[in-house]
């Protein structure tokens, strides 16, 4: 599962997959080669195949948005987000270690489909 989750990352960053990877998430989110940690109807989180943190959890709509500058302006999409990232920060502990919520935009953002990143650079309590 692993080498088909750092092949389908490498190919989320390729020019070719620009449009192909937010249609992925809007219609073929339950393919995806990653344990899930949380996912509702319009968002997934899962762990990132390629972490440079101790923790790292992408958190990605399920709808193709290609960046954070595309969100609608209702903001229910962020309004999910963050309730997923809240979810993620109280079941694995995060609220006791410290983490941050990150969204990379313009050329800090590698592949073509809005993504949040969780991270910690502390290990959590296990719960």
């Amino acid at each position: 599962m692993q080498f088909a989750a750092r092949l389908l990352f490498r190919f989320a960053r390729s020019r070719l997959a620009s449009n192909i990877v937010g249609w992925g998430f809007a219609h073929m989110a339950w393919l995806l080669p990653v344990s899930k940690l949380h996912e509702t109807a319009s968002v997934v989180a899962f762990r990132h195949p390629k972490p440079s943190h101790k923790v790292h959890i992408l958190i990605v709509p399920k709808s193709p948005i290609r960046s954070f500058l595309d969100i609608d302006e209702e903001g229910t999409l962020m309004q999910e987000i963050v309730r997923v990232a809240q979810h993620l920060v109280q079941q694995l502990g995060l609220d006791e270690t410290g983490y941050r919520l990150l969204v990379n935009g313009g050329s800090y953002q590698e592949v073509p489909q809005l993504h949040f990143h969780l991270v910690s650079d502390e290990e959590p309590p296990h719960r």
